[in-house]
């Protein structure tokens, strides 16, 4: 295996060649630099995975220095430090695409905690950016993780779709992330530098969507005590992003329509039509094919919002996304909510990456979410998870579809061997670590049992078992 190759930049040399020294002693090659332009010339000619650097730099600054990094190599992984943090500063590095951030003077055990995960997630990451050099705009789609084929397909027709100016509708089910999507598109736009305006339909009342939508003036309802321009207006000359479209009423998918055919719209109580000139960008995560053939959503709008239609594929179908997204998600709120928790145990991830989740990304960020904070620091085992993930492990093995025996042969010993130990790691939780009631659920006497766990060693939980 290549020994990782990490860049060290920092005015300091006292503090570089620390650095740099623990580092080399625990066997990374490592490089330095004196500051961020003097790392922009080294990273041409060292194929770098980690930069790691100090903020406050002559000429070219760590921030300036990360903006610029993540323009010509996305997949380098960036660690910053300052001894002058403030809450601006931190977001504004994580904003440019830092990995981490820490403060002087920091723990060295600390710093290689996060080489380690940073080196990880690159690894993981640099997959995507090497097998698709079509894909030119990397940097912008960073908030869409994932290296699968179908992900790589979507980043692929993101860049060729932000180039037009025509409707989008993009289909997807509940928490797969439309409208990141609606935002990389917008992003890569000649639309870019102009407002992004997201709406959710479903969450205005009726009543109240059309003002939304197109704006009032004074005295047109009740209520309406000063004019007020509507999210259109909002968006003119730049993207206007109609989540869940499905739920809009028949009476104001009439004037939706009537404002893409005519670029015109007309405020609540107005008679004076107003120019706007938008991009549209529809969402839904239900089947309008179905809603048009039941005359529950016009189908002249239909047609009109699908010119380019996306599909967002669900997280079951893109498993090998899944440790990718749980590396991802486990930095950002070890960040946000001051944790230490250093991964997931290998057992973790072959679990979480099999399970269907059927709240997609959403889901699974919510749940690495809940784990951070209650976890707090280590690594997080089967035991941390909630029951109906580490549960849905056990229906796959005991009453899952038959398995069939691969044309390379099979390892009967090492299946069964498996199969046994996690039925023994099973009935010692469910005793909570009584070896005499474990041993009685799996219909063992006692000091066979406690033969096995050491002839396995196996230990239950973060301690032995109890006696």
């Amino acid at each position: 295996m290549e020994t990782p190759k990490i860049l060290i930049a920092d005015d300091d040399k006292k503090t570089r060649d620390f650095v740099a020294a623990f580092l080399s002693y625990k066997g990374y090659q490592v490089y330095q630099a004196f500051d961020g332009q003097d790392a922009l010339q080294k990273i041409e000619l060292h194929e770098v995975q980690m930069v790691i650097t100090d903020i406050m730099m002559p000429r070219v600054n760590g921030l300036e220095f990360i903006k610029q990094l993540k323009s010509i190599r996305p997949d380098i992984v960036t660690i910053a430090y300052s001894a002058f943090a403030n809450f601006e500063m931190t977001a504004n590095l994580l904003k440019a695409g830092a990995f981490f951030y820490l403060e002087k003077p920091f723990n060295l055990e600390e710093l290689e905690t996060h080489v380690k995960r940073g080196l990880e997630h690159q690894a993981l990451q640099s997959k995507s950016f090497r097998s698709k050099p079509c894909i030119k705009n990397r940097a912008l789609l960073n908030n869409i993780i994932g290296e699968s084929e179908k992900m790589l397909s979507l980043f692929e027709m993101i860049e060729k779709v932000a180039t037009s100016d025509s409707t989008v509708l993009i289909q997807g089910e509940s928490g797969t992330g439309k409208e990141l999507v609606a935002r990389a598109i917008h992003d890569l736009s000649n639309r870019s530098d102009k407002n992004f305006v997201a709406l959710n339909c479903a969450a205005i009342p009726d009543e109240l969507l059309e003002s939304e939508l197109f704006g009032h003036v004074k005295g047109s309802f009740t209520g309406a005590v000063a004019s007020r321009i509507g999210r259109f207006e909002m968006a003119d000359k730049g993207t206007l992003f109609l989540d869940e479209i499905g739920d809009m009423k028949a009476n104001l998918q009439v004037k939706l329509l009537r404002v893409l055919q005519s670029r015109e719209l007309e405020p609540v109580g107005s008679t004076r039509s107003k120019k706007v000139d938008v991009r549209i960008i529809a969402a839904t995560n239900q089947n309008l094919d179905h809603m048009v053939a039941s005359k529950e959503f016009r189908e002249d709008l239909y047609y009109r919002l699908s010119v380019i239609p996306i599909m967002l594929p669900p997280l079951r179908e893109r498993g090998s996304d899944v440790p990718l997204l749980l590396n991802s998600f486990l930095e950002k709120f070890n960040r946000s909510k001051q944790r230490k928790v250093q991964g997931f145990d290998k057992q973790v991830m072959e679990i979480l990456s099999n399970y269907d989740w059927p709240g997609n990304v959403r889901e699974l960020e919510n749940l690495v979410e809940r784990l951070v904070i209650i976890k707090t620091t280590g690594v997080i085992s089967i035991h941390d998870l909630p029951e109906k993930y580490r549960g849905s492990r056990t229906t796959t093995v005991l009453h899952g579809e038959p398995m069939t025996l691969p044309d390379d042969g099979f390892c009967l010993n090492s299946a069964v061997e498996e199969f046994e130990n996690r039925l023994i790691l099973q009935a010692l939780e469910k005793s909570g670590g009584n070896k005499k009631e474990a041993a009685e659920l799996l219909n063992l006497k006692r000091t066979t049992l406690i033969e096995k766990l050491k002839k396995k060693k196996l230990v239950y939980g973060e301690g032995s078992a109890t006696p």
